[in-house]
């Protein structure tokens, strides 16, 4: 079942075909962000949740339709002033050997850079705030080279905050993480939501995580297509989960959120012996 919704967007995809070489990944793909809202995509591997979101930063170029921002085709934009409205945080980069903490997170002010304006108090209050809040702050002066996967994430995460852009597409920001720092970063996704007016668009693979943050659920599923989208209460069913991702399971309400809970179904015994046994 897909809400339809009547916001406001400053960001969406009409038509999009994305392909990779000759494999294409999705075809007449219709995706509208509603504004100010944490949006999470989720879906089963390679059902091109990634590439969505690549689509939208402007990371991959559709074969087909458009991906519009504030009104303009993305790919009008020049890339400094993408980088002023839109901030990427990418499912994996690489660091330059030797560079610091600070200086990685200092590359996020790199759009409001000019010829005449280098760096200024602005820029070093926005690096320190970023790294504040990603709790790397005490990081500052280490090689981002020695740092746990765990670290190196959140650092990342620094650098896009650093950006002060009005809209966040984050893939897959919990990889690395611990449990307790997944929740720390979502945390602070939806606090840069509620109370600075973010647009946050985060690919994530858990489905509770997802009900519990999100405003707006979009839901992919193998081929690319939306299988539903909305206000995960009303969207996320059994039967979609079933549907989508092969899992039976029950919905019920979280007992802290009150957001949908998938609790899978308990499987007999007898089922896992007689598959091996086949």
């Amino acid at each position: 079942m897909t809400q339809k919704h009547h916001l406001e967007t400053r960001l969406r995809a009409e038509g999009l075909t994305l392909s990779y070489d000759r494999r294409t990944v999705a075809t007449g793909l219709d995706v509208a962000i509603p504004d100010r809202s944490f949006t999470v995509i989720v879906g089963p591997n390679a059902c091109g949740k990634s590439t969505l979101l690549k689509a939208l930063a402007r990371m991959l170029r559709p074969r087909a339709g458009e991906v519009l921002l504030d009104g303009a085709a993305l790919s009008s934009y020049r890339s400094r002033e993408v980088a002023r409205r839109l901030g990427l945080l990418p499912q994996s980069s690489t660091a330059p050997d030797g560079i610091t903490v600070g200086d990685l997170v200092a590359r996020g002010r790199y759009p409001h850079q000019r010829f005449l304006r280098q760096w200024s108090a602005e820029d070093e209050d926005a690096v320190t705030e970023s790294m504040t809040l990603t709790g790397v702050l005490e990081l500052a002066d280490r090689p981002v080279e020695d740092l746990s996967g765990g670290q190196r994430q959140r650092v990342r995460l620094a650098m896009v905050l650093a950006q002060q852009t009005s809209i966040l597409l984050l893939d897959e920001p919990t990889t690395y993480l611990d449990i307790a720092h997944q929740f720390d970063v979502l945390d602070l996704c939806a606090d840069l939501h509620e109370h600075r007016g973010s647009t946050v668009v985060a690919v994530l693979h858990d489905l509770n995580q997802a009900c519990r943050y999100a405003t707006h659920l979009v839901v992919m599923r193998a081929g690319g297509e939306i299988a539903a989208e909305g206000d995960p209460a009303v969207v996320m069913t059994a039967e979609l989960v079933e549907d989508v991702f092969g899992l039976p399971c029950r919905i019920i309400d979280d007992p802290e959120s009150g957001s949908p809970l998938v609790v899978p179904t308990v499987r007999r015994a007898g089922t896992r012996a007689g598959a091996a046994a086949s």
